[in-house]
């Protein structure tokens, strides 16, 4: 008997054990989701850039509304990650972020105002979920003066980007910006 309950313990203390992810592959993960973010974000920001010379501002939308939700599948299937944007002022009704994310975008709010430069704005944690656990990774978006175009106030956007978001977006949250300002996350995550 003593014997046997010596046994379950041994399992169930290898078992936690099993479960929580060693220091190197937290790093590792972490390195992989800052590559992630690093290559999703250029990609986004090259195909804005080229709606935004060959369309206009109103034109861009659609990168985001249609481009965005293709380029983060393609670093999912390539990566294994589970990728979104997500803000508490949310353009996309699936974009509002979780508890996780509010405190993470919080986070990186403090340390933007402390003076820590835009692009070292990220976060990483393994966090316990009822499903076990999970690495969870955010990237900060800074909002560039560009973005203002879209995000910026809306009595200074231009009319065609004001018509397009009311018809592609309703009920729109995602204005009112000023550059500089943490307009959401990129939001990684990998059950372990």
């Amino acid at each position: 008997m003593k014997h046997a309950l010596s046994l379950s313990l041994l399992a169930l203390t290898l078992a936690g054990c099993a479960t929580t992810p060693s220091p190197e592959k937290v790093a590792g993960l972490n390195t992989d989701a800052r590559k992630t973010a690093g290559g999703l974000i250029q990609t986004l920001g090259g195909e804005l850039k080229t709606a935004l010379n060959a369309s206009g501002p109103g034109g861009a939308i659609g990168v985001c509304k249609e481009k965005a939700p293709q380029i983060a599948a393609e670093a999912m299937q390539k990566t294994g990650f589970q990728i979104k944007r997500v803000s508490p002022k949310n353009r996309n009704p699936k974009g509002v972020p979780d508890a996780w994310e509010t405190q993470a975008q919080a986070e990186l709010e403090k340390r933007l105002a402390a003076g820590e430069k835009p692009e070292t704005l990220d976060m990483h944690a393994v966090v316990d979920t009822p499903n076990g656990k999970v690495f969870r990774y955010a990237k900060a978006l800074v909002t560039q003066p560009v973005c203002l175009l879209c995000h910026g106030a809306t009595d200074s956007m231009p009319a065609e980007v004001n018509s397009a978001l009311a018809s592609q977006y309703p009920a729109d949250k995602a204005t009112g910006y000023s550059a500089g300002q943490v307009r959401g996350l990129l939001s990684i995550r990998k059950p372990l």
